[in-house]
């Protein structure tokens, strides 16, 4: 500041050298307007000072708005990496319990087809067994023969029934009589009936119809009389 007021002197001595004389108005305006100079200049440094604080604090203000922007984007990749790690392990949750859903409701119609086959077979044998009851006790009320006087009883041993009571012609049977009265599974069943006729009980081995193990369950209770 005092090097440039002392150049506005200098200019104003110079200028007072080159015309020789002047009037005391002229310098007192020479003065007056180099004060103003002074005042602006003075100002315009101030200015330039305070503009200067302005920029480093942008700067700051920049530096600091860089940082949070570069934390802001590190959080963001973090929350997307994290979304799409959880979105792929829900995808996979959901495929397996859709697979286990398939699954059980083919289970679910195996099951109910199997009830439906169980009822059905369940009522077949409870109209037969209602028919063998009927059947009975149709027996039990039919009246016994009556023996002239001049017949005589025969022995026991010439009385012996053909087939004792609970006996099962494998030869006259039906299926669901195996099935009902021996105990069989309706596959067994089926392969004897179909496997007629037989000429002695141990052809239900030698066919191949029922196992040795089956056979020896059931052999005191079937015939093959004709």
């Amino acid at each position: 500041m005092k090097q440039e007021w002392m150049t506005v002197t200098v200019m104003v001595a110079g200028v007072l050298l080159t015309t020789g004389c002047v009037s005391s108005s002229k310098y007192q305006e020479a003065l007056t307007e180099a004060d103003i100079a002074r005042e602006e200049l003075g100002k315009v440094r101030e200015q330039k000072v305070a503009m200067e604080q302005q920029i480093r604090t942008l700067k700051e203000l920049n530096v600091k708005f860089g940082n949070e922007t570069n934390a802001a984007r590190d959080e963001l990749q973090r929350i997307q990496h994290s979304r799409d790690k959880e979105r792929g392990a829900v995808e996979g949750r959901t495929s397996e319990l859709e697979e286990k859903i398939k699954a059980l409701s083919v289970q679910n119609r195996n099951v109910r087809q199997e009830l439906k086959d169980v009822k059905r077979h369940n009522e077949t044998l409870k109209s037969m067994v209602a028919r063998y009851q009927k059947e009975l006790k149709d027996r039990s009320h039919a009246p016994a023969a009556t023996l002239s006087p001049s017949e005589t009883p025969p022995s026991a041993a010439q009385s012996a029934p053909a087939a004792a009571p609970g006996v099962v012609n494998v030869n006259k049977a039906s299926a669901s009589d195996l099935v009902l009265f021996l105990g069989l599974s309706q596959a067994e069943a089926d392969r004897i009936v179909n496997n007629r006729p037989y000429r002695v009980k141990g052809e239900l081995v030698a066919k191949n119809v029922v196992p040795k193990e089956t056979f020896d369950m059931i052999k005191d209770r079937i015939t093959v009389s004709q």
